[in-house]
């Protein structure tokens, strides 16, 4: 069993940070690498399951919609897969954090691939060709980077207060 921290309460520049970091990411340049992973989509989900009062849906629309003008993609397409994926997460968010880092992998792997497949059946509804079934891979890529997810985004949270060498938390 892993040990348990106590953690301390997740600082709103921080979460800013990620998330646009995670944006960032996104916009840079990847050109036709198969299975980049979508960056927005896993620190959105793992802010949802974390911290679901400070990062909710309206931030999971707004971001969706940076990403559709900045892809010059159907304006909507992201944002509709953000929002679905951010109320899934926020569905979980009291049972994902009990579980061991690879059950955790495995309820949000579905999250991940349901915001692939909304991209792919409105990419399909407007007149779109199928990609082909690595068009799933980004979401399995970024099923994969969950636990480094976990370990620097909780990271700021898991440091002491007050740093004491006889009573260390």
């Amino acid at each position: 069993m892993p040990p348990q921290y106590l953690l301390l309460p997740a600082s709103r520049a921080f979460i800013t940070f990620s998330l646009i970091a995670a944006f960032v990411l996104n916009l840079l340049p990847w050109g036709r690498i198969p299975g980049v992973p979508d960056f927005m989509a896993l620190a959105l989900v793992f802010w949802n399951i974390h911290q679901p009062r400070m990062v909710g849906i309206g931030i999971a629309f707004l971001f969706g919609l940076l990403l559709d003008v900045h892809d010059a993609s159907l304006l909507g397409q992201h944002a509709l897969a953000y929002t679905l994926l951010s109320y899934g997460a926020m569905s979980l968010h009291r049972r994902v954090p009990w579980f061991e880092m690879p059950a955790q992998m495995l309820h949000v792997l579905p999250l991940f691939l349901l915001a692939q497949a909304v991209t792919l059946v409105v990419r399909l509804a407007v007149g779109g060709d199928f990609p082909g079934w690595g068009w799933f891979l980004p979401g399995i890529a970024t099923t994969l980077l969950w636990p480094l997810a976990d370990l620097l985004l909780l990271a700021p949270q898991r440091r002491a207060v007050d740093r004491d060498e006889n009573r260390p938390i």
